[in-house]
């Protein structure tokens, strides 16, 4: 489904349509109070992954109009990476699948829009979490390497340099889990996958140390899932996916985590069960 519903300000609705169909794409809120969307499959040859190509297409949302417009092309095909917004207004784009696509990535200018090539990453990777640190710096943790095998590594990118560089390693290889920065500026990272079954098991980052270490775990174990700070300081975690004898289930349970206690606690479920849902900041 690529129509947005919008409440018109004489309460009808009035309907836009992306320029492309597309899903495994990005959707960035930019300074302007537009959003950026890059990349996914356009679904051009039915949304099969081996007939459709990562696109490199993006376009611009603008919500005084509730319309979208073209901007400029990708470097290169991407779909399951990161878009970050940065403190200077620009957008880190980083990893994605792409069977022809080194671990190059890109920013988008929003002044000229148009993307250029950024420092290469220390390690190919989709389906990870890119998180903007109270520095300006961006980590990038998991995912699956080039060959579908889940990751433990973790690398930094500094906009001051435009290069990557490599930082601790997670306690877990995981891929397709989330990440929440935390008022304190450490990450938490949660769930995902260990490329078999769901993970319940949590970690924290510490940018001052570079290190990972163990946290509690979730109460029920998910990957695909979303984590959003609270003003409060709590993480809620929503919907995913757990299973059972290898079928997926989508999930209507949500927990809180509680920083002062390293611990989750259940809280009230979704009203639908979901997963690779958005978790509100866009």
């Amino acid at each position: 489904m690529v129509s947005i519903q919008v409440l018109g300000p004489g309460g009808g609705d009035s309907a836009s349509l992306m320029r492309e169909p597309r899903y495994g794409h990005t959707a960035t809120l930019l300074a302007t109070g537009w959003v950026l969307i890059t990349g996914g499959i356009s679904q051009a040859n039915g949304g099969q992954a081996s007939a459709d190509p990562a696109s490199m297409s993006a376009e611009l949302y603008n919500p005084a109009t509730h319309s979208f417009a073209a901007t400029g092309d990708l470097t290169t095909g991407r779909s399951a990476h990161t878009a970050t917004l940065l403190p200077s207004g620009r957008v880190l784009l980083a990893g994605g699948e792409n069977p022809a696509l080194p671990p190059v990535a890109e920013l988008y200018d929003p002044q000229s829009g148009t993307f250029a090539p950024t420092g290469m990453m220390t390690t190919a990777r989709s389906e990870h979490t890119a998180t903007a640190l109270p520095d300006g710096q961006v980590l990038l943790v998991g995912g699956y390497d080039a060959n579908g095998r889940p990751l433990a590594s973790a690398e930094i990118y500094d906009p001051a340099s435009g290069m990557f560089r490599a930082t601790g390693g997670m306690v877990v290889a995981r891929a397709q889990h989330a990440a929440a920065l935390l008022d304190d500026g450490r990450v938490l990272i949660t769930g995902g996958t260990d490329g078999s079954v769901p993970l319940a098991s949590a970690e924290v980052f510490d940018p001052v140390t570079g290190q990972f270490s163990r946290t509690g775990s979730m109460q029920i174990a998910r990957r695909c899932h979303t984590m959003t700070t609270l003003a409060t300081g709590q993480v809620l975690v929503t919907g995913g996916e757990s299973s059972d004898a290898d079928v997926a289930i989508p999930l209507s349970n949500a927990e809180l985590y509680e920083p002062n206690t390293a611990s989750f606690s259940d809280t009230t479920a979704v009203r639908c069960a979901r997963a690779a849902h958005c978790d509100g900041r866009t």
